[in-house]
């Protein structure tokens, strides 16, 4: 299996980066074959559908060193497993409220020597900790989703791009994030890839 796909949006990887690229899809279909976190489907597709979906918010902006990060409703690792490979010197918490989900984000990480990744089985709500980012795959509608987060992004800012939520979602959301006004912005996945599976998909970035 090669990672065409992502060394030709991403030309400019080192050769660890590109390896650990390239391990993942036999990694997963491996866990998934023990532990069913994604679909049959998808698992076909999952260099496009998961790992270059989940390296969309690598193309909106790139996380200094030190950046804290946190991937909520991670579910298998996206996007915090791809985004772990590309920005080596951010940290990463992982969580899922379902354990076997973190189970296979925990042996994937420990597979590729990620020490830059912690996983941990949780509710948002319950987290202390404060980080720079918030990034997700669209776990559920926006609103609620900010409602549930909004408490865990810190106020320092070190990044070009404001500390908030980086979110992916799909479909049509315009209403969802109307009352955010000015804070939230969207981008098409079609302004970074060309895929037919990008027509629908957007990031919503919203500044906090």
């Amino acid at each position: 299996m090669t990672n065409s796909i992502i060394e030709k949006y991403f030309p400019h990887l080192s050769s660890e980066q590109k390896e650990k690229f390239a391990a993942l899809p036999a990694l997963y279909e491996d866990w998934n074959s023990k532990i069913n976190v994604i679909s049959r489907k998808d698992i076909e597709q999952i260099e496009e559908r998961h790992i270059l979906h989940s390296l969309a918010i690598a193309k909106y902006t790139s996380f200094t060193d030190g950046t804290k990060i946190i991937d909520v409703g991670t579910g298998g690792g996206f996007p915090g497993i791809p985004l772990a490979i590309m920005f080596p010197n951010a940290n990463f918490l992982l969580i899922d409220s379902i354990g076997k989900k973190i189970k296979v984000v925990e042996g994937v990480a420990q597979s590729l020597g990620l020490a830059n990744v912690r996983a941990m089985q949780t509710r948002s709500e319950q987290v202390k900790e404060k980080f720079d980012f918030i990034v997700s795959r669209a776990v559920t509608a926006f609103p609620d989703f900010v409602k549930m987060t909004k408490h865990l992004v810190s106020k320092d800012n070190k990044n070009a791009c404001a500390n908030g939520i980086i979110y992916l979602k799909g479909g049509d959301f315009e209403g969802e994030i109307a009352r955010f006004g000015n804070s939230a912005i969207t981008i098409d996945l079609t302004n970074y890839f060309s895929e037919e599976f990008f027509e629908t998909k957007k990031i919503i970035h919203l500044a906090m």
